[in-house]
């Protein structure tokens, strides 16, 4: 695996933008309340500042072993943060009230992990078609749903004053990088093209779905992720 970073929550809160609660965010279930996508969780102006906070502190590079050696391929930028008062703004930012009525083994959903990622994927990266696992984090608490707030895509004009260079990759549109979830024989249950701002949470664990994020063929795609956690 590749090195991974682990930034100073106490030296990086600073950075992260000023989250407004969003009173009128609506679901969009692709698989019932297994899969389902939340549009504008973040406005564009957090959603840039979030990635110029990421940009900020430093990215480096995962890897994997490959199918091979029993792991998924991947190719990809990240950055760990342990936050927890991120983690509860963004969670009380809207995320709390579509939970409400959800439970697994008895269990309601409780807030963030927060430890926050971010990932970054460049034009030739994806990460292969994998399972993310549900993590005990101790004290009768337990991961069963992973949140991912894509902080791109989606055609955007670029500004008339936009003095970006013609060859800057992060001020170009981004294609590619859909997040695609598989049934049974390989049917495709659901693709979702990265739009900046929207959230998809998915159940993970022994009911999660085979998924992967397709190459990005052009600029580049910039995600945040967590897990909604039950106790």
């Amino acid at each position: 695996m590749g090195d991974r970073r682990e930034a100073d929550s106490s030296k990086t809160a600073s950075k992260w933008p000023t989250i407004k609660t969003k009173p009128n965010l609506q679901i969009t279930c692709l698989k019932d309340t297994h899969l389902f996508t939340v549009q504008n969780f973040l406005t564009s102006a957090e959603s840039k500042a979030f990635v110029k906070a990421a940009e900020s502190i430093g990215f480096v590079h995962q890897g994997s072993l490959g199918p091979t050696k029993g792991e998924a391929y991947r190719d990809n930028d990240r950055i760990s943060v342990n936050d927890p008062v991120l983690a509860d703004t963004i969670w009380e930012s809207g995320l709390d009230k579509f939970f409400f009525d959800i439970k697994i083994r008895g269990k309601a959903a409780v807030g963030l992990n927060p430890n926050i990622r971010f990932y970054r994927y460049k034009v030739g990266q994806r990460f292969g078609r994998h399972i993310d696992e549900s993590n005990d984090l101790g004290d009768g608490k337990r991961t069963h749903y992973t949140l991912l707030i894509y902080l791109s895509g989606g055609f955007k004009p670029k500004a008339t004053n936009d003095k970006s260079s013609p060859k800057d990759s992060s001020s170009e549109p981004l294609v590619g990088g859909e997040t695609v979830f598989y049934g049974s024989r390989n049917t495709v249950v659901a693709e979702v093209p990265p739009t900046e701002g929207m959230a998809l949470l998915h159940i993970h664990g022994d009911k999660c779905l085979l998924h992967e994020a397709r190459n990005v063929t052009k600029g580049i795609k910039y995600v945040f992720r967590s897990d909604v956690v039950f106790a």
